[in-house]
């Protein structure tokens, strides 16, 4: 195509130069015409051709016998190439960043499953170190009351106990390592934490007002850490992406546990960090049994908007 088009503004130059000796007007327009397409799809290896169907048409006018005429289809057919060239920079510029968006988003995709299969690995390791040990223990134990039950059962006591401790042990290390139980760290969060949570945002100089309506009452422990992740995530999306100035955070009781954040700010915010905050926030809640609802207002802003069911749990 980059041929054709010098091609063309050959043809228009050779023109001239024919019409211009044939006592004809030259042909500015078309010149202009075939220079700024040139300019937008050639760029600057087409520069030099442009120099010279420029300096053509000027000599032209000149040969014409319209001198200062042809100072302004000079000037006219530089506007034309330079228009040209700008578009094509600015495309060249939009396609650069199509480019990079697409190669972050790939090299993101990629630090997601390398993390990812870290994680299951890390995960799988303490499993079976948990898992092994503890069946290695019952397996010998078990044989050991085994051996001494008919004879003397008093002595299959102490394997049985054994037995006991090395699965309750066992259970301890697994709910540890699921993330339901963390004995030896610091009490995973809940709803009764989120008024210091609400600080934290608030220390930033974001807007964040809190309110509770029904009657607070003791949740699973599930539900009560889902919760707080969910409005720990959209707040920390509205700092992110949002450009918000105040925050509404409604946690509401009652046959379900309903939780609401909406914000003032520009509407569709990117969750992610990966995108991977709201997907967190839906499996958190599909698990539960619950339902979740993003999106942007008429006006603007943008809603978090989770129900979990709660009736009967204790």
């Amino acid at each position: 195509m980059h041929r054709n088009l010098v091609a063309v503004v050959a043809v228009i130059t050779g023109l001239m130069l024919v019409t211009t000796a044939a006592g004809g007007r030259p042909l500015p327009f078309q010149l202009a015409v075939a220079l700024y397409t040139l300019a937008a799809a050639g760029g600057v290896a087409a520069r030099p051709v442009a120099l010279v169907a420029i300096a053509v048409g000027g000599a032209s006018y000149v040969a014409h016998g319209e001198a200062g005429d042809g100072l302004g289809r000079i000037l006219f057919a530089s506007a034309a190439w330079l228009l040209g060239d700008s578009l094509r920079s600015r495309r060249s510029y939009l396609h650069e960043l199509e480019e990079k968006a697409a190669r972050l988003e790939r090299e993101r995709e990629a630090e997601a499953r390398r993390a990812a299969a870290e994680e299951q690995a890390r995960i799988a390791r303490e499993l079976h170190d948990v898992v092994a040990h503890a069946l290695g223990v019952i397996v010998v134990q078990a044989g050991a009351a085994d051996d001494v039950f008919d004879t003397d059962p008093a002595r299959a006591r102490a394997p049985i106990k054994a037995i006991d401790t090395a699965a309750r042990t066992a259970l301890a290390d697994l709910r540890r390592v699921l993330g339901l139980l963390h004995a030896d760290y610091a009490p995973q969060p809940s709803l009764s934490q989120l008024e210091p949570l609400v600080d934290q945002i608030r220390a930033t100089g974001l807007d964040v007002s809190l309110t509770i309506s029904g009657a607070p009452r003791p949740l699973p422990a599930a539900v009560d850490l889902s919760v707080y992740r969910i409005v720990q995530e959209a707040l920390t999306n509205v700092l992110k992406h949002a450009h918000a100035e105040h925050v509404d955070v409604r946690v509401g009781y009652g046959n379900e546990l309903a939780v609401e954040v909406s914000d003032d700010g520009r509407g569709k915010v990117n969750a992610n960090g990966g995108g991977n905050g709201l997907i967190g926030m839906r499996e958190r809640v599909a698990l539960l049994g619950g339902t979740v609802e993003t999106g942007s207002g008429a006006d603007g802003g943008y809603t978090v908007a989770a129900t979990i069911p709660i009736e009967g749990s204790a």
